[in-house]
């Protein structure tokens, strides 16, 4: 049987990152597999496009993120509650087999109101969430670091995101385990409660959730984009000397990446002769403008937003990929860095451990004198730097797009077994509440 999908995210748009970059890799696959798969996702106004015969892609308009990144938008709830909202009328024209939610906020009610049968219409599909990061370090970072922000995220994780879907992915062994952590310390009282009232499938979490790294696509992140000429023209196009050693980071700048890192490890450098290239966009993009201007000798550079085949230039041309995040739910550009060839410094912890180890990268602590020793160490041993690169090159290789794909295709095929296997495990008992009767 062919199952049909329809996945949902708030966490795509034209320069948003791993989360659209997966989501358009399975759109792809759509065509090839002949699976019929669509996406919604927040725009500026109501649309639909073909991304191929199988594949669609619904923006629904939405409203720009109220705070902390203004980049995004947010599908709010009322999106899919009321009789004919966008949301509602989409799934009820596509009729999926399965609903993937990748969100943790405003959209995840729509499982539980699916679960609970207000979308009597649409019959009963799977209902599956995609865990991208963890709850409890974004609260750390934005919130609270105190113990109070991780009992939150506990109990929120556990008593309302958990009993809303029949099955969960992550896309690390670092961003499931919080969904164990939810489960065995949350408030047992409040557990016991929530399982009731939500109906909570009646199988172990340890059969409910699935682990599906991404993927990196080789096409275009590929060592044989590494030329001589090439880093001739990244030095030259920001005036730099041409033995001057170029230390790159992509990726959003915000505060959950620990960009503050990048800053002390290029102070902590005991040679002076190198720059640190940053690409992407984000909230902290004005902090780093600032920061750059108290560098001298152009150490500190922002290169803005670059296009995919730009990015790819620079990965295979620059001399050390830096990621600073001690917290990464997953790293896909620390992946596309080593399908380059290009050596990897990370903090060893996070959910780059999937895929990286000793090997493959140097793993540390992230710690801007930890950093900076290892970074003068890849200059100093060549053999140890080829073994790495040829083990990285190795990983990619085993996490290309094509074969997450296929892995992440596999999982639905799994689920949709056990769901049906399992059925009565997963059905909540008919009680409906009547303030909610005029949704049906």
């Amino acid at each position: 049987m062919t199952i049909k999908t329809v996945h949902l995210t708030n966490y795509y748009h034209s320069n948003s990152g791993g989360v659209s970059t997966s989501l358009n890799n399975l759109l792809k696959a759509a065509e090839k597999k002949k699976r019929p798969i669509s996406l919604i996702v927040p725009g500026e106004k109501d649309s639909v496009i073909s991304f191929n015969e199988y594949a669609k892609i619904y923006y629904v308009r939405a409203i720009r993120s109220p705070f902390f990144d203004r980049s995004y938008r947010l599908i709010m709830p009322w999106k899919y509650t009321f009789k004919n909202s966008s949301v509602r009328r989409i799934l009820l024209e596509e009729k999926p087999d399965l609903i993937e939610v990748t969100d943790k906020y405003t959209l995840i009610f729509l499982g539980l109101m699916i679960r609970k049968g207000f979308f009597s219409s649409l019959g009963r599909p799977i209902l599956v969430h995609f865990s991208a990061e963890r709850m409890d370090d974004n609260v750390a970072v934005f919130l609270t670091k105190k113990e109070v922000g991780k009992k939150f995220s506990r109990n929120y994780v556990a008593n309302i995101l958990l009993p809303f879907f029949d099955f969960h992915i992550a896309n690390s062994e670092y961003t499931a385990s919080e969904l164990f952590e939810a489960e065995a310390e949350a408030s047992k009282w409040l557990l016991k409660k929530t399982e009731r009232i939500f109906s909570t499938p009646k199988i172990p979490l340890k059969e409910r959730v699935f682990i599906c790294p991404r993927g990196v696509d080789l096409s275009l992140f590929s060592i044989t984009r590494k030329s001589e000429e090439k880093k001739r023209q990244i030095l030259k196009q920001y005036d730099l000397p041409t033995e001057r050693k170029l230390l790159f980071y992509a990726g959003r700048l915000s505060p959950e990446k620990n960009l503050d890192l990048l800053l002390k490890t290029l102070k902590a450098l005991t040679e002076k002769n190198f720059t640190l290239l940053v690409a992407g966009s984000g909230p902290k993009r004005k902090w780093l403008e600032e920061e750059a201007k108290k560098f001298a000798d152009k150490s500190l550079i922002l290169v803005g937003h670059l296009d995919k085949e730009r990015l790819a230039d620079f990965y295979a041309n620059v001399d050390v990929f830096i990621h600073p995040n001690p917290h990464e739910p997953f790293g896909n550009t620390v992946l596309e860095a080593m399908a380059s060839g290009c050596p990897v410094v990370a903090p060893n912890s996070g959910g780059v451990l999937t895929y990286s180890n000793q090997d493959n990268a140097w793993l540390v602590e992230p710690t801007p004198q930890a950093f900076s020793n290892v970074i003068e160490k890849i200059f100093q041993n060549g053999e140890l730097r080829t073994s790495k690169i040829k083990k990285a090159l190795e990983t990619a290789k085993e996490n290309s797009s094509e074969n997450a794909v296929n892995r992440l295709l596999s999982t639905y095929e799994k689920i949709y077994e056990t769901f049906i296997k399992n059925r009565n495990a997963f059905e909540v008992a008919k009680l409906f509440l009547m303030c909610f009767h005029f949704l049906v």
